[in-house]
């Protein structure tokens, strides 16, 4: 009985199960993000979904890689703005949470930033 409920414990730690006809869908909690220049960021998946764009990609019913793998690539989007992307979501966690703090942007990313967060509807 005890090894079971640590098989379960096991399993809430690597990602949540969930019922879909025959199969079963595992959603990590985690999600990795790459970059232009193949920098790999791994988030938190709450995080994550704070973009809509990610939500959609990681949340599709299709059977597309991103939602299979957890996996995002962004050709487009250069290791630091992703970083400072990164910093945004967990930023905002926060700040919804009640933590008011401010976010500092370096005025020579901005307009890269802006059109990150364009393209990811952050």
């Amino acid at each position: 009985m005890a090894e079971g409920g640590a098989e379960e414990g096991a399993e809430e730690e690597v990602g949540k199960k969930m019922e879909e006809g025959d199969k079963f869908l595992y959603k990590p909690q985690s999600v990795k993000l790459v970059s232009a220049e193949g920098f790999e960021f791994v988030i938190d998946r709450k995080a994550a979904i704070i973009s809509n764009t990610l939500r959609n990609m990681l949340s599709s019913s299709g059977s597309f890689s991103e939602t299979e793998l957890g996996e995002v690539n962004f050709p487009e989007i250069s290791t630091p703005i992703l970083e400072k992307v990164c910093q945004y979501f967990y930023w905002s966690l926060q700040f919804t949470s009640g933590k008011e703090t401010e976010f500092y942007i370096e005025p020579e990313i901005t307009l890269e930033l802006l059109m990150a967060a364009n393209y990811l509807h952050t």
